[in-house]
């Protein structure tokens, strides 16, 4: 993942009321290879579309407006892919318990050394990269499903079922014949080879989870 990092730099977000403060961890953080969006306060951040790009926000707790976790809140709402860094001078265990819990990747004290503040900001990249690669995955998964016909689909979804090819052909009152020829379209399409890595795919788009699994 380091070597990731070195190729396409992040873009770090820092959020904190305390100008000073704010331009020293830039100016760190510039110097380690990042580059970096400064913003005084919650609203700031809110203000306009947050970039999506590779990155993570460093937030502070205690600040005029929103405070850190209400503005963690906030973002979680409005879907936010960036990991979120604590950095605080006036933390507490309840705190720090319950942004970990929100989903924070780290809840750390004021002053920071470099090495530790690059070390949390690391862990959240790589977070970060495991989830954008995940989020691909089942992209390239749904688009493999999309190009099913709506009889393939039909088919596809009784397979990852457990119904045999007559139970289908009854179900959906055709030949068996016509139903091997759909599931074998269907395998070709989702670029499988069994019925349990089809019923895998079904599986992570959450497709099994649906109430048209009736037992008919």
């Amino acid at each position: 993942m380091s070597d990731t990092v070195t190729a396409s730099p992040a873009l770090i977000h820092v959020v904190d009321d305390d100008q000073s403060f704010r331009s020293a961890v830039g100016r760190m953080l510039r110097m380690c290879n990042f580059e970096v969006a400064l913003y005084e306060s919650a609203d700031q951040l809110l203000g306009k579309p947050l970039s999506p790009d590779r990155g993570c926000i460093l937030l502070d707790v205690q600040m005029v407006g929103l405070n850190g976790l209400e503005l963690q809140d906030r973002l979680a709402r409005l879907g936010n892919p960036l990991p979120i860094i604590f950095l605080t001078g006036h933390g507490d265990i309840p705190t720090s318990v319950r942004a970990i819990k929100a989903g924070a990747e780290d809840f750390l004290s004021k002053p920071v050394s470099t090495a530790t503040l690059q070390e949390a900001i690391q862990r959240a990249l790589e977070r970060y990269d495991a989830a954008r690669e995940k989020h691909q995955q089942l992209d390239a998964l749904r688009a493999r499903v999309a190009a099913l016909t709506p009889r393939e689909s039909e088919v596809f979804d009784l397979m990852v079922r457990g119904n045999l090819n007559k139970q289908i052909a009854y179900k959906l009152g055709t030949a068996v014949r016509t139903v091997k020829a759909h599931r074998h379209s269907v395998m070709q399409k989702l670029q499988v080879r069994s019925i349990a890595e089809a019923t895998s795919i079904a599986e992570r788009l959450g497709m099994l989870a649906s109430p048209s699994a009736a037992q008919d």
